[in-house]
């Protein structure tokens, strides 16, 4: 395959988790991508379905969660679009790894596992935010998978 496009917008809710964390593994499968890239896409999605529901949308589930999967031959791109209140993502401190604490390890993941991540704002009509990261593939993996 040359490259694929996958998307799926669910409630705002934290028992869409599963399907959200299923739509994901789905894809990767259909598009063999290599273990290394599924399980970090698989991660991070369940952190940031988490913190959206939790912090974007304080828990209202009349609220929408947009995901879009872009496979390329060189990286996946994983895209999430809320309707919450703008975030800034460079207002989250950098965690040592040692530190212990209950929470606040999402976005820590995120910058950990992804090769890029950034939030900006939907744009001037729309509320909400996107948040997108990027796994790029090497060579050896893509020829895995």
């Amino acid at each position: 395959m040359d490259g694929a496009d996958f998307s799926l917008t669910l409630p705002s809710d934290l028992r869409m988790l599963s399907v959200a964390r299923s739509f994901i593994e789905a894809a990767c499968e259909a598009y063999r991508l290599d273990r290394t890239t599924s399980n970090a896409l698989m991660i991070v999605t369940g952190e940031a379905i988490t913190n959206i529901v939790r912090h974007a949308h304080q828990n209202r589930p009349d609220t929408q969660i947009e995901i879009h999967l872009h496979i390329r031959a060189d990286a996946a791109e994983l895209t999430f679009q809320d309707e919450g209140d703008p975030f800034d993502l460079d207002a989250v401190p950098q965690l040592p790894p040692g530190e212990m604490r209950i929470g606040g390890r999402g976005v820590y993941l995120m910058r950990t596992l992804m090769d890029e991540l950034t939030c900006t704002r939907r744009g001037a009509d729309q509320c909400g935010n996107v948040l997108r990261m990027v796994k790029r593939r090497d060579k050896a993996m893509r020829e895995c998978g």
